[in-house]
């Protein structure tokens, strides 16, 4: 009857650290998004040169050029992915293009018209990136509501 108790104890022991190690890696996580949140804000400038850069020369839309970017002052949605708990970072931004010469968008008149869109950037081992992806017709806000099951908002402190 005495190993019963011992068998108890040591599950006890296990539970209370596998409980320790869940708050430890919550706080964690909670600071590194406290001091991630505020870097996003003021490398921002860069990270939209960045954004225009990869996305330019990503080829997509095919067939038009990316002319520029006009960045929302007041439109940054921070969110977690639910699966990975990546950061991301999502600006509101309205988008021109051109088309390319000879190219099958040559000549649509559609081609000229601003495009809104969400500008996507994610935190990755303590630095904010982006790989140019944008999110086509759908304001930060919007983007969080169509994809609330990948995604949860993080709310800036």
């Amino acid at each position: 009857m005495e190993w019963l108790y011992w068998l108890l104890g040591v599950v006890g022991i296990v539970v209370a650290i596998f409980l320790l190690w869940g708050t430890v890696l919550t706080l964690s996580q909670a600071s590194k998004e406290k001091s991630a949140l505020p870097s996003f804000l003021s490398q921002r400038e860069r990270l939209e040169a960045q954004f225009f850069q990869a996305a330019s020369h990503s080829g997509k839309p095919r067939g038009l050029r990316w002319k520029s970017c006009d960045w929302d002052d007041k439109g940054v949605v921070f969110a977690r992915e639910v699966n990975t708990g990546k950061l991301n970072a999502l600006v509101a931004v309205t988008i021109h293009f051109e088309a390319i010469e000879g190219g099958d968008m040559e000549g649509v008149a559609a081609v000229g018209l601003p495009r809104n869109a969400s500008a996507v950037f994610f935190h990755d081992k303590g630095c904010w990136r982006t790989s140019g992806k944008a999110v086509f017709n759908l304001n930060p806000g919007e983007a969080m509501e169509h994809f609330k099951g990948q995604y949860e908002r993080v709310e800036k402190s």
